[in-house]
């Protein structure tokens, strides 16, 4: 199935939430508290051309709950982009395309052009928090890895989330011949 027809064929935030069976309420409660930084929003409104983002989630992943609410605040602070999402377990096929270290860890944001081609992807964590995953935090029990993971979120509000995927954008927005699909920096980083 062709970008275009799954990006139309997606839910939007609102229904991917509405129809959330785990964590519902933790989508909303992060979704209402985000901040996105001015800097981050006037970036992208910057950027000449608009762009899709195409999101694999699961209403199950913390990382997701914590990643795609402020991803869709900045959506609705700029003419530049809009948003979907697709259930990573229902396309199997396009996230075997997006796998970081060979594991289908979410969420992972396609970034599309106008035309709904594929020109870059991040995921599935900020290149710091995943580092730390790789290095430290695989090697601790899950319930603590867990916790120190939470707690990087909470303390970094999505701003280095934000500043990535943004400076993914704009990559994308200046290099259109880019092929597809080509992991972010950040992806690429993940070890």
């Amino acid at each position: 199935m062709e970008l275009l027809e799954r990006y139309l064929a997606a839910p939007t935030f609102e229904q991917f939430v509405a129809g959330a069976k785990k964590n519902q309420e933790l989508w909303r409660g992060i979704y209402r508290l985000a901040h996105i930084p001015a800097e981050i929003v006037e970036r992208v409104n910057a950027l000449s051309a608009q762009h899709h983002l195409l999101i694999l989630v699961e209403d199950w992943c913390g990382d997701a709950v914590n990643i795609v609410p402020p991803i869709m605040r900045l959506v609705e602070l700029t003419s530049k982009l809009d948003v979907r999402l697709l259930a990573r377990d229902e396309n199997p096929d396009l996230m075997d395309t997006h796998l970081t270290n060979g594991s289908r860890s979410i969420p992972a944001v396609m970034v599309l052009d106008n035309q709904f081609n594929e020109c870059g992807w991040w995921g599935p964590r900020p290149t710091e928090l995943q580092s730390w995953v790789m290095r430290v935090g695989m090697q601790m029990p899950s319930k603590e890895r867990y916790h120190e993971i939470r707690s990087w979120y909470a303390h970094d509000h999505a701003r280095t989330t934000l500043a990535e995927v943004a400076a993914l954008i704009e990559r994308c927005s200046h290099d259109n011949t880019a092929p597809a699909p080509q992991p972010s920096a950040s992806t690429r980083q993940s070890t």
